[in-house]
């Protein structure tokens, strides 16, 4: 508790930024003018008075900015001297608090005021809770004074028993502000005082612990990082002690794989992650076995091409001539990939490059026969793109690790043939060629299939992450092509992620641009001919492509040309020819022998495989493109052969199918199409379907074997000029199929000019180039009588001939 009395007229001493309280000794500067005056007034104050031993006294008042505090420090001038700079000094003692009142007059020229004294009383004996706050505030007093290393100070502080001296020698308090000490000289309740003062102490306690933690913190920072440093500049110089040994030529191995990692432009995690394998490098020693693996698989992060992006060519009209000239024919594919072009062309100059972390690739499925230029039209593509090309060959790959690549505990791990496909290109946007992917097989490796689900998915392969990596590598900007033989052999999944594009084949006009612009000048140069020595003319190329070879592509035509020039060239060496030489269609049986295909139309009539009744022709789809198909059907004897029907020819579950369904339309329907089918219970039907070495199935040669069994019974002819498919219903109805356009294709090859389709697959003849259609006489039909009608010649004439 706290109370006034005592009246007092003082001379003031004011403070500039400054506090004493009760207590405290300071000494004063007295070359402070104000300071002085107070002292000289508190002097003559003193003498004046006239006690005996009485000590001047001043009032100590804080002024802040100006401003004087409302309580002030009655003070007594103990002394007044030097001070230890020489300087005139006088040493005052802080008493008791005073409250500032009015002011007044006095001698000197100080300022004086009348205050009263502030008495304050403490119960005594302290009660519990005081008793404690007073062991508090000792007992962080004097760990903050250890701390301070003032140990002098630790016993006078522990002497102390009065609870306003405890709590007024904070004001020796270094770290207390201005404010905070004039708050502990306004408190007039001991006891708030010293709770005031504990609190103080508490807390700069708690922030000292803070700051000292902190520092401790950068300090063993600092240590390791010198300690750190020491340790690998001695490793750096056993190391080369150690190559110097061996008879190594210092920095004849780059060791310094932190150096290569820092310097390399890495994305972050790929950074953080070699990083992470430099630190166990150089833990290991260089017997470790796994240090070989380390070093492997930095290599191949460091070989990574993480920044490197050609710029993408945005000639629509450029590239689209590059295509035009570097394969004939192929619209579906130009088109598709001048579009892709022009939208990122588009993309790019409207800021949409990069869109939710993706980049616009594209994934093409190129399906279609052998030699028709799926492989050549990807470095096609890459040409026109302004891309690196990197052919990727899956052909008979059965390993999952193969695609993902193999994880590194395992000795001889690689990364999967994606990420060696990246590094081989030098670009995070190649052309990416996936060669022969209806080939990949699967067995107790995995499913190299379900591995590429990731890869060709452009929604997920902006993150693909390779086993042996362990990098998430962006795929998203890669232009994946994938090329298939047969399409029913891609896993469903994996063709649903592909935009298909089909390749169904040249037609022959087609074969004569390549051959004349591609094939003759590539094996001209083969043979060692000069391109005026030896010309193919047209008449040349068309014989070539139509009787030497029969095929969806150009494979077999480019052999047949090599051969051709070969021939050429070994007379000229011979001395039998001389150069140079003009090669016409006539000249080509006195070079490379006889044709091998001659249209069934070009034949005698007696020879041909429609000159008895019972014969067919078909058309169907295999893996080399579209190819014509016939049909023998043939009755057994009632007395020798079993009833029932026998198939041969290796045929699959449908077309068995196929067949029976065509017995059974015969048989329900005989006597309406004049047919005498009542002896078809009593004897065998053999249906064959020859090159028996084949495997055929599908429901395209319902109609066929209907036309076959019905040529058989009825003793007409079936016409050679015409060929058919289609699937047949018991109600006889022709439904679609697939594969017309190769289908025509063939039957063009193979010289036919009629051909029967299924009514609702005649949208399909917009994909036939219009010089085929032109050649060919396409009757779209609903139903097997108007099947029947078109191919089976009249029983009185004789069969005609193709035109």
């Amino acid at each position: 508790m706290a109370s006034t009395s005592s009246p007092l007229t003082l001379p003031v001493l004011p403070l500039d930024d400054e506090v004493v309280l009760p207590g405290m000794v300071v000494p004063l500067d007295l070359s402070d003018t104000e300071v002085r005056a107070a002292v000289e007034a508190a002097q003559a104050a003193a003498r004046s008075s006239g006690a005996q031993g009485g000590k001047p006294k001043v009032l100590l008042v804080p002024r802040i900015d100006g401003t004087y505090a409302g309580i002030g420090v009655l003070g007594t001038v103990e002394q007044v001297g030097r001070l230890s700079d020489g300087d005139p000094g006088a040493l005052i003692r802080g008493r008791g608090r005073v409250k500032i009142g009015a002011g007044t007059t006095g001698p000197g020229a100080a300022l004086w005021v009348e205050g009263t004294t502030v008495e304050e009383t403490v119960p005594d004996p302290l009660p519990g809770q005081l008793a404690d706050l007073v062991k508090e505030y000792k007992a962080l007093a004097t760990s903050w004074l250890k701390k301070r290393g003032a140990w002098q100070v630790v016993d006078r502080v522990q002497q102390i028993d009065g609870v306003s001296a405890l709590a007024d020698n904070s004001g020796y308090s270094p770290f207390l502000t201005v404010g905070q000490k004039v708050e502990l000289l306004e408190t007039e309740d001991p006891v708030a005082r010293l709770k005031l003062a504990t609190e103080q102490l508490r807390e700069h306690l708690a922030e000292q612990d803070v700051a000292e933690s902190i520092a401790k913190d950068v300090q063993e920072g600092v240590d390791k990082q010198q300690r750190e440093f020491l340790l690998r500049r001695q490793l750096e110089a056993v190391r080369k002690e150690l190559r110097e040994l061996n008879g190594e030529k210092d920095g004849e191995e780059s060791d310094d794989y932190r150096a290569r990692v820092e310097a390399a432009d890495l994305p972050r995690q790929a950074r953080e992650a070699a990083l992470k394998e430099v630190d166990k490098l150089e833990r290991s020693s260089d017997q470790n076995p796994e240090t070989a693996w380390i070093r492997t698989w930095l290599d191949t992060v460091l070989e990574m091409p993480w920044n490197e992006r050609t710029e993408d060519s945005y000639d629509i009209k450029g590239a689209k001539e590059v295509l035009d000239a570097e394969h004939a024919g192929l619209e579906d594919v130009k088109e598709r990939i001048t579009e892709y072009l022009a939208v990122r062309k588009r993309r790019a100059e409207r800021g949409l490059g990069v869109v939710g972390g993706r980049r616009g690739g594209a994934v093409l499925a190129l399906v279609g026969p052998p030699g028709v230029g799926k492989t050549s039209l990807g470095e096609s593509v890459a040409h026109a793109m302004g891309r690196k090309f990197v052919r990727v060959a899956l052909g008979g790959v059965r390993d999952e690790a193969e695609i993902r690549g193999h994880r590194r505990t395992y000795v001889g791990a690689l990364p999967g043939r994606i990420v060696r496909a990246i590094k081989e290109a030098g670009s995070m946007n190649p052309v990416v060629l996936l060669d022969e992917i209806d080939k990949v097989g699967s067995d107790f490796r995995g499913d190299p299939a379900a591995a590429l689900l990731e890869v060709l998915d452009p929604a997920q392969n902006h993150t693909f992450r390779d086993h042996y990596l362990e990098v998430e590598l962006d795929l998203s900007d890669v232009v994946f092509l994938a090329t298939a033989n047969v399409l029913e052999a891609i896993p469903e999944a994996l063709l649903d992620r592909m935009e298909l594009v089909r390749l169904d084949g040249y037609t022959e006009d087609e074969k004569v641009v390549i051959a004349r612009d591609h094939l003759v000048p590539r094996q001209l140069e083969r043979a060692g001919l000069e391109s005026g020595e030896v010309t193919l003319d047209e008449s040349a190329l068309r014989g070539l492509a139509g009787e030497y070879t029969r095929e969806a592509g150009v494979r077999n035509l480019e052999r047949s040309i090599a051969r051709l020039l070969r021939k050429v060239a070994a007379q000229s060496e011979l001395g039998d020819r001389e150069l140079p030489l003009t090669i016409g269609g006539d000249d080509l049986r006195g070079l490379i022998g006889r044709p091998h295909h001659v249209p069934e139309s070009a034949q005698d009539p007696a020879e041909r495989r429609t000159s008895v009744p019972g014969v067919a022709t078909g058309l169907a789809v295999t893996g080399a493109g579209g190819d014509v198909l016939f049909v023998e059907a043939s009755l057994a004897d009632p007395e020798t052969g079993a009833a029932g029907l026998t198939l041969t020819g290796q045929l699959g579950d449908v077309m068995k199918e196929s067949a029976q369904i065509a017995l059974s339309f015969l048989r329900s329907h005989g006597a309406e199409l004049e047919l005498p089918v009542t002896g078809l219970k009593d004897r065998g039907v053999h249906i064959h379907f020859p090159a028996g070495a084949v495997p055929k199935d599908g429901p395209s040669a319902g109609i066929t074997m209907t036309t076959a069994l019905a040529s058989l019974l009825s003793g007409r002819l079936v016409r050679t000029d015409v060929a058919m498919t289609g699937e047949v219903s018991l109600t006889g109805r022709v439904l679609p199929i697939g594969g017309v356009k190769q289908k025509l294709l063939a039957a063009h090859r193979a010289g036919i000019t009629t051909v029967i389709i299924p009514k609702r697959n005649e949208a399909d003849l917009d994909d036939v180039p219009a010089e085929i259609l032109d050649k060919l006489e396409v009757h779209p039909v609903t139903d097997v009588r108007q099947v029947l009608d078109l191919a089976l010649a009249p029983a009185t004439t004789e069969v005609p001939l193709a035109a």
